[in-house]
């Protein structure tokens, strides 16, 4: 069975994307290929609980289980070893992507406070979306109560767009709520 976003995108985006560009072959159509969602730890520099619980509520979120991501170089300024562990990542491909992007966009953005809308800015110039949440409790897998702290996270949206009026669209198609 097909993800919900991943049915919209075939039934819907394709068309619109064709129309709207113009392209001729059904292969130039931008599409998805990956989000990656990723989660800095800075407090297990002191105790290695942080990280483990980082890594747990993640992989709540994104149903896979995080990489833990460790320093390349020491940095005394930031008490950092090299190899010490600092943070958690995930990349998320086909059904799971589509699963997550539509659980972000429909129930997860909605739940920020004062949500005015997200950036339409935050393109990288080759069709990739970024954009970071101050607080990882908006998403509704995670119970309030057992969280030990509040973090942060970076969420990029990896498109094969070429430019990014073709990704902004893309992305507008999927609902994705940008400023006015």
């Amino acid at each position: 069975m097909k993800a919900r976003y991943q049915e919209i995108y075939e039934k819907e985006i394709v068309p619109a994307m064709q129309e709207k560009f113009g392209y001729k072959n059904i292969h130039e159509i931008p599409k998805l290929e990956k989000v990656v969602i990723n989660m800095g730890v800075g407090e297990a520099t002191q105790d290695r609980k942080h990280i483990e619980n980082a890594a747990n509520d993640m992989a709540l979120i994104a149903g896979q289980r995080p990489v833990i991501t460790k320093a390349k170089q020491s940095n005394a300024s930031f008490k950092i070893r090299d190899g010490q562990a600092i943070g958690c990542k995930v990349t998320l491909r086909r059904k799971q992507m589509y699963e997550f992007l539509d659980r972000f966009i429909t129930i997860a953005l909605p739940r920020v406070r004062d949500f005015r809308g997200v950036s339409s800015k935050s393109f990288d110039g080759r069709g990739n979306y970024a954009l970071g949440i101050k607080e990882h409790i908006i998403f509704p897998e995670i119970s309030y109560d057992k969280v030990d702290k509040i973090r942060g996270m970076d969420i990029i949206v990896c498109t094969s767009a070429k430019t990014d009026e073709e990704a902004r669209e893309l992305l507008r198609l999927f609902k994705m709520p940008y400023k006015k």
